[in-house]
């Protein structure tokens, strides 16, 4: 394993270099021992977005349990969404000597500064699931193919719909984002246009909200509520005399918002039906949404699956091993392109949730319940 003590020591001030030496290999990180070589005992810092979504609280566990078991140490942070945050808590993970970092952002272009400090410091850094943009200093990218996610939504809403025969149709749709920092949004939402696109040209689906382009249907941060109010403005505005066939949304949180909006406005009671409502993560109460005929669809990605991933990239570099990879053209974060290894995601709705999530093991029958 890299000297990464002897680099923190040579950024480190006057004061702490004199207290360190005095300390004589003391250390309750046990430099001496990390400086034989290996991973063993290597602690790695994990900086994930916010505990306000479910998945990122699953990913923190699963990201914790597939280094342990690996016999690294962790320091686990969560930055609420608040990006000046995450940087501050990988800027503190860095002075306390952590010897690799596994990030997944809050806001992709924020970290230039701070990834140059774990450059400086020569901690490696795994991008997890959101690339980190504009800085040679990442070293690898772990995440999902994200414009299949896209594709797999898109796909979904034409099947639903029966488009593909051509005769059907006009349908209205509208369509929903994630947020602007995050740059899998551009994915999601172009692998989704992709499929859609030749429908709303040929007049099949209708946006009558006219909102097509990314920057026009963008959700900061990913943010329910902030989908919820962007519906009801919607409906109002373009919906009056006129039903929703589909809604294109692009993760689980988002969609909860959107029908809540729906609901407000009477969908699924009476002869409104809801609409198609794609969504992605199959986070437990969208889940339960699909089972209740709710929310219609959402994109399953196995977060086991991810950290293992992410682990075993960690290991690898920490070992001086070359990660496996699969892709080493697609991530461009405007400094590089990042290698990366992508993982396939799946569709889910009512007709196969419990072969997938329950037959899989991710969830028990009895939390979807």
């Amino acid at each position: 394993m890299r000297n990464r003590r002897a680099a923190l020591a040579a950024i480190a001030s006057a004061a702490s270099l004199a207290l360190t030496l005095s300390a004589c290999g003391q250390s309750s990180e046990g430099g001496s021992e990390e400086d034989k070589g290996g991973s063993d005992g290597a602690t790695v810092g994990i900086a994930m977005p916010t505990k306000s979504s479910e998945r990122w609280i699953t990913d923190g566990a699963n990201v914790e349990k597939e280094l342990k078991a690996k016999g690294l140490k962790t320091k686990l942070v969560y930055g609420e969404d608040d990006p000046d945050q995450q940087v501050s808590q990988i800027e503190n993970m860095i002075t306390q000597g952590v010897d690799a970092l596994i990030v997944a952002a809050i806001d992709n272009k924020s970290l230039g500064n701070v990834m140059q400090q774990a450059k400086d410091a020569d901690i490696p850094v795994i991008s997890y699931d959101r690339l980190i943009l504009g800085t040679e200093n990442v070293d690898y990218y772990a995440s999902f193919d994200n414009e299949k996610v896209g594709e797999l939504q898109g796909g979904y809403i034409v099947d639903k719909l029966g488009l593909k025969a051509g005769e059907k149709g006009p349908f209205n749709i509208e369509l929903f984002a994630g947020s602007n920092d995050d740059n899998n949004t551009k994915y999601f939402f172009n692998g989704a246009m992709k499929v859609l696109k030749p429908y709303i040209d040929k007049g099949q689906l209708v946006v009558r909200s006219k909102q097509t382009a990314l920057n026009q249907v963008t959700t900061l941060r990913w943010d329910g509520g902030t989908a919820q109010k962007r519906m009801d403005d919607l409906l109002t505005s373009s919906y009056r005399s006129a039903r929703v066939d589909a809604v294109l949304s692009p993760y689980d949180g988002i969609s909860i918002g959107i029908l809540s909006a729906l609901k407000s406005d009477g969908y699924g009671s009476g002869s409104k039906a809801m609409p198609v409502v794609t969504g992605q993560d199959a986070e437990i109460a969208s889940v339960k949404s699909i089972k209740a005929g709710q929310q219609t669809q959402t994109v399953f990605k196995d977060l086991r699956q991810l950290a293992k991933v992410a682990a075993n990239m960690v290991d690898a570099v920490l070992n001086d091993k070359k990660p496996e990879v699969n892709d080493t053209k697609s991530y461009d974060n405007g400094s590089k392109v990042v290698p990366a290894y992508l993982l396939q995601p799946v569709s889910v709705d009512k007709s196969n949730y419990e072969k997938v999530l329950v037959d899989g093991g991710y969830y028990t029958a009895g939390q979807l319940n």
